[in-house]
C-alpha cells in the first residue's frame, strides 16, 4: 500500500531512499529554498519520481533565502572547502531546514491521505546538522503523531548508517549515481572540494562503486 510521502532533494541519499521504498511512496516532495544547488538537484528528483511513476511536487520556500543566514544561500564563493567534520563547514547549516520541510511535508501528507513522511538523513550528518540527529527525528516524529488526526509518522531509516552504507544499498538497487547531484556550489559540474563532494567521493569509493561524477579538478 502506498501510504508515504518522501522529501526528495535529488541527492544520493534521498534518491536511494526513493528507490529503496518505492513500493510504499505515493508522493515525492522537493523544496526550493534558494540554495546554490537547488536548480541542479531538483530536476534529478523530478526525473526519478517520474521514472518510478511517483507524483512529484516542488514547494517554494523563497523566504528562507531572504531571512536565513547560511553560506549555502550566499553564492558559490561562500561555500567552504573541506570535510564535514571541519569547523568551517558549520557555515553551511540552514537553521532548522529539516524541521521546516518536515512540518510542511507532514501537513501535505495528511492532506493527501498519507500517514508517513520519509527523510534520508544519515549518520554522517550528525556532526554539524542538529536537525539530522536521532533526538531530533524522535522529537518531530512525536510532534507529527500528536499534531495530526492521521497520526502521521516520520521515518528516517538511514539515521544510524553512513553514506557509504547508503551507497551500498544503491549499488544493490542498481542506482546510477551520475543521475544525482551533491555539490553545494551548484556549478556546471561538481567542484570536488566542498564537504558534500568530499563525502560523495569517499562513500562511492568505500562502497566499491566507480565514480563517474564529473569534477572540476
Amino acid at each position: 500500500m502506498k501510504d508515504s510521502a518522501i522529501i526528495v532533494s535529488g541527492g544520493m541519499d534521498s534518491i536511494t531512499l526513493l528507490y529503496d521504498k518505492k513500493d510504499e511512496i505515493a508522493l515525492g516532495i522537493s523544496f526550493d529554498y534558494g540554495s546554490n544547488h537547488n536548480a541542479r538537484e531538483i530536476p534529478f528528483a523530478r526525473m526519478h519520481c517520474e521514472r518510478l511513476g511517483i507524483k512529484h511536487i516542488t514547494i517554494d520556500l523563497g523566504f528562507i533565502h531572504r531571512y536565513f543566514k547560511s553560506s549555502l544561500l550566499e553564492g558559490a564563493d561562500a561555500i567552504p572547502e573541506g570535510h564535514y567534520e571541519d569547523e568551517n563547514m558549520k557555515s553551511t547549516v540552514v537553521p532548522f531546514r529539516n524541521g521546516i520541510m518536515l512540518s510542511i511535508a507532514i501537513g501535505i501528507a495528511e492532506s493527501s491521505g498519507l500517514n508517513k513522511v520519509l527523510i534520508a538523513n544519515h549518520g554522517g550528518d550528525h556532526a554539524i546538522y542538529p536537525d539530522c540527529r536521532p533526538e531530533f527525528i524522535r522529537a518531530i516524529d512525536g510532534a507529527a503523531n500528536a499534531g495530526t488526526y492521521a497520526h502521521v509518522h516520520v521515518s528516517a531509516p538511514y539515521t544510524d548508517i553512513t553514506k557509504a552504507d547508503i551507497a551500498r544499498i544503491g549499488k544493490r538497487l542498481g542506482i546510477d549515481y551520475s543521475e544525482t547531484w551533491s555539490c553545494y556550489k551548484g556549478g556546471k559540474v561538481h567542484c570536488g572540494k566542498c564537504g558534500t563532494c568530499v563525502e560523495r567521493r569517499e562513500a562511492l569509493k568505500e562502497a566499491g562503486i566507480e565514480d563517474t561524477t564529473v569534477y572540476e579538478e
